[in-house]
C-alpha cells in the first residue's frame, strides 16, 4: 500500500532534517555530504527571507571591512552570519592544526595551545572542527570537537585542479569558516564559498641578508602567500609589526587585518646544575636557530669588549649562517669565550634563562619573539632590537638597541644591569609582564576574528575568490 503523498513528504522532510543535523556534526570536508535538493531549497528560501529582513539594517560590505580592534562588538553582524543551510546551528569552524605533526616546533606548540583554549571557549559560540594529522587527536583527550583528517588529496596544489569541476555539484557547505593557521599551510577548503581567516606569523624571508639567486625564491614565497591572501576574508597577525609588513608587501585590498598576540606558557622545570658545556662564571645569553635575520654576529663585538663575560648562542647551528658564526669566532680569537652548543634541552634552556646576566635578542625581523617573554619570566633583563615586533613584546620593561655597534651594545648592557640591580622589584615586574600574555587571550582574539569574518562574508555575500 502506498503512503499518501503528504505523509511521505512529511516523513522525508523529518528524515532530511535528521540527516542535516548529522551532517553538521560529521567530520566531512567542505560539503562532500550533500543535502537533498528539496530540503536545500527550503533552507535557502528561509535564509533569503531572513537576509531580506536584515538587508535594511545591515551595514554595507565596505563598512564592515573597515578596521576595528580585535575585541570590538559585532552583535548585529553576528546575528546575520549564519552558515549556509544551517540557520539555527552554531557556526562550524575548521581550525588547521596540521602542524601538530611537529609538536616541538614553534608552529606545533602554537597549534596545541590554540586548540586547547578554543575548546574552552567554543561551547555556545561555535562548533570547532579540528583539521588533524593521524594520531594527533590524543593531544585533546577531552574531546568536544569534530575532526577532518589531513591527507595528501586535501592539499591545495591538487584541489585547485579539481575545484572548478566539483564546485557546481557541491551541496550546502559543511563548514561555516576555515582558519588557515599559518602562511605556509598547504591546505585550503575545497568549497570556495567557505570564508577563510588567514594567520600570517611573519614575512621574515623578506628581511634576511641578500644572497645570489634569492630574488626568485623571494618571489615564489611571496606569490604563494599572496594567493592565500586573495582567498581570505580576514587576516590575523601576531603583532602590529607584522601587520604593517603585510600591508607594505602584499595586496590585501579592503580585507581587515587583526592583531592577535601569542600567549605565554608556564615554563618547565630548570635543570638543577649548569649545562655540561658551560664553564663556571657569568655569561650573556641569546637563543634561536642560527639564521641571518637573527643577527647574532653583532654580539661578537660585544663579547670582545666584555672580557669578564662569556656569550652563549644556543639553538640549531647546523646552518650556513651557523657555519659563518663558527668561522668568525675562530678568526677573532673568541673560542672558549663565545659558545655555540647547538640545541639544548628544556631543562638546560630554563637554567640558562634563569642564570644569565642579561638576555640579548638583536633580531632584524620577528613575528613575535617568545624567547623574550621566556627570559622576562625568568626574571632577567632583556636587551632587544627596537625596529621589529620585540618592542610590542618587551614593552616598558625592555632595553632597546638603536645601533648594533659594539659600543652601543655595551652601553645598553651596562644600563640594563644598573637599573636591574637598583630596583628590588624588577624581577617580579618582569614576571608579571610575561604572565600578561595568555593563550586564553589569544583564543578569545581569534574567536572575535571568526565572528567578524563571518559577518563580513554574510554582508558581502561570498568568500573572496568565489
Amino acid at each position: 500500500m502506498r503512503e499518501k503523498p503528504s505523509l511521505a513528504l512529511s516523513r522525508r522532510a523529518r528524515r532530511g532534517d535528521a540527516e542535516g543535523d548529522r551532517a553538521g556534526r560529521a567530520a566531512s570536508c567542505d560539503g562532500l555530504m550533500r543535502e537533498k535538493p528539496s530540503l536545500a531549497l527550503s533552507r535557502r528560501a528561509r535564509r533569503y527571507d531572513a537576509e531580506g529582513d536584515r538587508a535594511g539594517r545591515a551595514a554595507s560590505c565596505d563598512g564592515l571591512m573597515r578596521e576595528k580592534p580585535a575585541g570590538s562588538h559585532l552583535d548585529a553582524r553576528r546575528a546575520a552570519a549564519r552558515p549556509y543551510g544551517m540557520p539555527h546551528e552554531l557556526p562550524r569552524v575548521v581550525i588547521d592544526l596540521e602542524k601538530l605533526r611537529h609538536i616541538n616546533c614553534g608552529l606545533g606548540r602554537f597549534s596545541l595551545h590554540l586548540g586547547e583554549e578554543l575548546l574552552a571557549i567554543a561551547p555556545g559560540r561555535f562548533q570547532p572542527v579540528f583539521f588533524l594529522p593521524p594520531g594527533c587527536g590524543r593531544y585533546f583527550p577531552g574531546g568536544g570537537f569534530d575532526r577532518i583528517d589531513v591527507s595528501t588529496w586535501r592539499k591545495e596544489r591538487l584541489l585547485r585542479l579539481v575545484r572548478p569541476l566539483t564546485q557546481p555539484f557541491l551541496g550546502a557547505p559543511a563548514a561555516s569558516l576555515w582558519h588557515v593557521t599559518n602562511q605556509t599551510s598547504k591546505y585550503m577548503p575545497l568549497d570556495r564559498r567557505i570564508p577563510v581567516v588567514l594567520t600570517i606569523h611573519d614575512l621574515t624571508f623578506l628581511h634576511e641578508a641578500p644572497r645570489a639567486g634569492r630574488e626568485r625564491e623571494i618571489g615564489r614565497k611571496l606569490a604563494a602567500i599572496q594567493a592565500k591572501v586573495a582567498r581570505s576574508t580576514l587576516i590575523a597577525t601576531d603583532s602590529a609589526y607584522v601587520a604593517d609588513d603585510v600591508r607594505r608587501n602584499l595586496d590585501v585590498g579592503a580585507r581587515p587585518i587583526r592583531v592577535v598576540p601569542l600567549g605565554f606558557s608556564a615554563p618547565g622545570t630548570a635543570a638543577d646544575r649548569p649545562p655540561a658545556f658551560l664553564p663556571p662564571g657569568p655569561f650573556l645569553l641569546t637563543l634561536g636557530n642560527c639564521l641571518p635575520h637573527k643577527n647574532f654576529h653583532v654580539l661578537l663585538d660585544l663579547a670582545a669588549r666584555l672580557p669578564e663575560l662569556r656569550l652563549v648562542i644556543a639553538g640549531k647551528n647546523a646552518t650556513p649562517y651557523g657555519d659563518h658564526l663558527v668561522r668568525e669566532v675562530t678568526r677573532r680569537g673568541l673560542t672558549g669565550k663565545v659558545l655555540l652548543p647547538g640545541e639544548v634541552s628544556d631543562g638546560d634552556r630554563q637554567w640558562l634563562y634563569g642564570n644569565c646576566e642579561a638576555f640579548f635578542f638583536p633580531s632584524l625581523s620577528e613575528g613575535f619573539g617568545l624567547p623574550v617573554l621566556e627570559a622576562m619570566h625568568a626574571g632577567r633583563p632583556v636587551i632587544v632590537a627596537r625596529n621589529t615586533s620585540l618592542a610590542e613584546v618587551a614593552g616598558d620593561l625592555g632595553f632597546y638597541l638603536d645601533s648594533f655597534a659594539g659600543e652601543a651594545l655595551e652601553a645598553a648592557y651596562r644600563a640594563a644591569r644598573k637599573q636591574f640591580e637598583a630596583a628590588p622589584d624588577f624581577q617580579a615586574r618582569l614576571r608579571r609582564h610575561a604572565e600578561g600574555f595568555s593563550w586564553a587571550a589569544t583564543a578569545a582574539g581569534y574567536a572575535t576574528a571568526y565572528d567578524e569574518a563571518l559577518a563580513v562574508h554574510a554582508a558581502c555575500g561570498r568568500a573572496p575568490g568565489g
